[in-house]
């Protein structure tokens, strides 16, 4: 029995190979992933390039932010990097009244804002035609669109500015306002291929089920395929507006007019003729205005994209749930 004992015992302590093979497995499976569920490896790759990107993008707005807050003195003390000794709000008051903050937002929505509006509706009328209708020589008409996109606007800045100029609207909102009616506006061309993508997506037999309840194209647009192109037009407005934010060269050409100023301006004009606007600040404000200096131009950097930050804060959740949905296809 001590025999037979020893060896049941022996038996317990050996290590058994189903074990042994089960662990190697499950470390596998952690590492490398399996169908159903990603590896360690693979998500510690993903989120460390996403950080490594996030970086890039971040680093230097927190700096402008810890910039602008600093002072003169702040900005010479070697030892000082992020945070600052004091927050001096004074920098973004400064170059606030430098930049004519307020007035120059106005214009800046309306400069941005218009044009975008009138882009939704053009681009989305002529994706849904391009979607919807076949016609001889479609696909040179796409063809045309996409090389009027790689076209560059420098290539075609002379003969346009002429042709605004003998049409009367140089220096005044139409020469932006004008060409996003009929579908020539700032990237425009990307903008239609985007419709045109999403309302092929568009389930025909939707369209075709009120047209035999009776109702035309037009109807059959703004009943079936408008209310269900929230995406695009998302989409389309939050690019739109950016580029024409931003966009200043074009802006200083052909809305505020180099030979004759016509008094259309924006935040991203104000900020290209920041030192300018700023020496001319100092000199009229009876204020004591410091010199120009690093803080100064950070805080008026930061003014001048703040309101696509905030606007981008709001409007984050829609603009991510409206590239998730232009994936959906239909028939």
């Amino acid at each position: 029995m001590k025999r037979r004992d020893k060896k049941l015992l022996a038996n317990s302590m050996a290590p058994t190979p189903g074990v042994k093979k089960f662990t190697k497995e499950k470390v596998r499976k952690f590492l490398l992933g399996s169908k159903e569920k990603q590896g360690f490896i693979k998500v510690f790759c993903i989120y460390a390039l996403l950080i490594c990107i996030g970086f890039i993008y971040l680093n230097p707005i927190l700096h402008m932010i810890s910039s602008g807050f600093m002072t003169l003195d702040d900005l010479l003390d070697s030892s000082i990097n992020w945070l600052p000794s004091t927050f001096n709000v004074d920098n973004y008051v400064q170059a606030a009244k430098s930049m004519d903050f307020w007035p120059s937002l106005g214009k800046s929505i309306i400069i941005a804002g218009v044009p975008t509006l009138c882009n939704l509706i053009s681009c989305s009328l002529i994706g849904y035609g391009l979607a919807r209708f076949e016609f001889p020589c479609k696909k040179v008409v796409l063809g045309i669109i996409v090389f009027t996109f790689i076209l560059p606007s420098q290539a075609t800045m002379i003969p346009t500015y002429v042709l605004y100029s003998d049409m009367g609207i140089l220096g005044t909102l139409w020469s932006f306002v004008l060409p996003a009616i009929l579908g020539m506006g700032i990237n425009a061309p990307i903008f239609i291929l985007i419709f045109w993508q999403f309302f092929r997506q568009v389930p025909k037999v939707l369209i075709e089920a009120a047209q035999i309840d009776g109702a035309g194209y037009f109807k059959s647009f703004f009943m079936i395929s408008l209310p269900s192109a929230a995406p695009a037009f998302i989409t389309v407005g939050l690019f739109s507006f950016v580029w024409y934010w931003n966009e200043s060269y074009l802006t200083q050409i052909y809305v505020s007019g180099v030979v004759t100023k016509s008094g259309w301006t924006s935040l991203v004009i104000q900020l290209d003729n920041f030192a300018t606007n700023y020496s001319t600040y100092a000199t009229t404000s009876n204020s004591t205005a410091v010199s120009l200096n690093e803080s100064i131009n950070m805080a008026g950097t930061m003014l001048s994209i703040l309101p696509l930050l905030l606007m981008y804060f709001v409007l984050q959740r829609y603009f991510v749930e409206s590239i998730d949905r232009t994936g959906i296809t239909g028939e």
